[in-house]
């Protein structure tokens, strides 16, 4: 975990200038991980992923979720799309091929065709 202190904003900006980062501390709550690469750069990354490709995560808007259950669909299937059917360009693949976890580049069809065979189970 990486904790940063921040003071106060440089002066005559005090609405979008960041403040001035005092400190920072680095703490490890599981495994061995290199102190080297403990950064907030890839969370950081995530979230601003998240909030540009779906509007329920982007501020002073009207489509947010009113249920939960529809929240959470609509994180599973951004995570779904974002790992197995959009190829990244530093990549060349999907995540999910880089990982191993798929030998192909998945079509909507596919991830709808999942949503069949668990009500067919559940059934």
């Amino acid at each position: 975990m990486l904790t940063k202190v921040y003071g106060a904003a440089p002066e005559n900006e005090t609405r979008y200038s960041p403040a001035k980062i005092l400190s920072s501390t680095t703490e490890v709550i599981t495994g061995n991980p290199n102190p080297k690469y403990i950064s907030t750069s890839y969370v950081e990354r995530q979230n601003l992923t998240m909030r540009m490709g779906m509007r329920r995560f982007t501020r002073l808007t009207n489509g947010f979720s009113k249920k939960l259950a529809n929240h959470e669909a609509a994180v599973a299937l951004h995570f779904m799309h974002y790992n197995f059917c959009r190829v990244h360009q530093t990549l060349r693949v999907t995540p999910a091929m880089e990982a191993g976890i798929s030998s192909h580049v998945w079509s909507i069809a596919e991830i709808v065709g999942l949503l069949d065979a668990t009500e067919t189970r559940a059934a």
